[in-house]
């Protein structure tokens, strides 16, 4: 097979017919061996997305969202504890993770209405779920600042996939159907919202999270601070990242 140069890009990179990709696919290049080690270690898991899932993204979705939601919860989690023992304010940083983990709980219910998980599915998630929440806490507790990294790698995976996702919808490959009320509710979407309205939101959502966390895993590294805001994101959540951007993060 004749080796292509763009091969050897990061998937992010790759999204070169992305209409302003440079914002969308946002890619933090490793800074240090715990970002190689992050970025890696995002690597092998989508690894073994892809040769599972393929192109079935909605099954995707499911049982990645129950992954996803796990991080913001353990460092809500970790952060609580740590203010109770330095009784010290955390500065909004346990809510801000702890809204993360309930956004990502919300992209699994949407899901789960798109996309019927088989019974398969659903054990397949109490076990991904159970050797993710044990590694992650074991890496939060040895290196947060990794720990924050792999989630922002993750979520910058997460941005490719719903793109790809909404390329097939485009496409006419996955049918356009009409969004889960949980989805409308959530979102506050137009009552005749679509699949592709609700992909385009929770992409948002993405990249939001992305941000977050390589902010945060920036001010743990102390290195510069570089927030990348998108066009779809919300009003609210580029003011968030202002924010976020001047606050310390409890060490």
């Amino acid at each position: 097979m004749k080796h292509n140069q763009n091969d050897d890009l990061h998937p992010l990179d790759n999204q070169r017919d992305e209409t302003h990709a440079e914002d969308t696919f946002a890619h933090h290049k490793p800074q240090s061996w715990s970002d190689k080690v992050a970025l890696n270690f995002v690597k092998f898991l989508r690894f073994f997305a892809d040769a599972f899932f393929a192109k079935r993204y909605g099954h995707r979705a499911v049982v990645l969202e129950t992954v996803a939601a796990v991080p913001g919860m353990v460092g809500g989690a970790m952060l609580h504890l740590k203010s109770l023992r330095r009784m010290r304010n955390d500065e909004g940083w346990i809510h801000t993770l702890l809204e993360e983990a309930e956004n990502e709980r919300m992209h699994l219910m949407t899901f789960v209405e798109v996309a019927k998980p088989t019974k398969f599915e659903r054990f397949l998630v109490i076990v991904t779920q159970a050797i993710f929440y044990i590694s992650y806490l074991l890496l939060y507790l040895i290196s947060a600042k990794t720990a924050h990294r792999v989630v922002g790698y993750l979520e910058e995976e997460a941005v490719v996939s719903y793109t790809e996702y909404a390329k097939m919808i485009d496409s006419g490959a996955v049918e356009n159907i009409a969004a889960p009320q949980v989805a409308i509710d959530y979102w506050q979407l137009d009552q005749n919202a679509t699949l592709r309205d609700v992909v385009r939101v929770i992409r948002a959502d993405e990249m939001t999270h992305r941000e977050v966390n390589h902010l945060i895993a920036d001010k743990l590294s102390d290195h510069k601070v570089e927030v990348k805001v998108h066009k779809e994101m919300s009003g609210s959540a580029i003011e968030k990242l202002s924010q976020y951007s001047e606050k310390d993060f409890p060490r």
